[in-house]
């Protein structure tokens, strides 16, 4: 995956970058910031994209 493909991610995680994004632009954030924010909040929540395979929780 190159940096940059949100292709590895669910819809359920896309949903809430979009909705973090928007609260930071509206703190005053720039759009580049304030996706760059929202994506590592999403990363840090939930451990990165789409996850397979046994044994994973």
């Amino acid at each position: 995956m190159s940096r940059g493909d949100k292709s590895a991610y669910t819809d359920k995680q896309k949903r809430k970058a979009e909705h973090i994004e928007e609260s930071y632009e509206n703190r005053g954030l720039s759009e580049k910031e304030a996706e760059r924010r929202a994506w590592a909040t999403v990363n840090k929540q939930d451990g990165g994209g789409k996850k397979g395979g046994s044994g994973r929780g």
